[in-house]
């Protein structure tokens, strides 16, 4: 009878790796400039306006905000009035990346 208890009692403490909460992802950082939906990397010629301002107008219009880094765009979510200082720019992004959608912690223009 010990013997089985010594056996099945590791067992009944061990956890289920199935219901342990997935390790958080870790922050790094991503280059690029922040953009918008619309526009992407190119800014219509037509309109009379800087990259901020296009960018700052289609975000006004229901767009959302894009880091562009070459030919790979991330929605950007967070702190909104931070992207907009970021808008138009190049820019060095610190937040957490999942599937094509980072999580802002931090914008600071290179």
């Amino acid at each position: 009878m010990l013997v089985l208890l010594l056996v099945t009692l590791p067992l009944m403490f061990a956890q289920d790796p199935r219901t342990q909460p997935s390790p958080s992802p870790t922050a790094r950082a991503f280059e690029g400039m922040i953009t918008d939906t619309r526009c992407g990397a190119k800014h219509p010629a037509t309109v009379a306006a800087t990259a901020t301002n296009c960018t700052l107008a289609c975000v006004r219009g229901g767009e959302q905000f894009v880091l562009v880094d070459g030919d790979t765009t991330y929605l950007l979510e967070g702190d909104v009035m931070v992207l907009k200082r970021g808008a138009g720019q190049r820019v060095r992004i610190v937040g957490t990346l999942n599937g094509r959608k980072i999580s802002v912690t931090s914008v600071v223009t290179t």
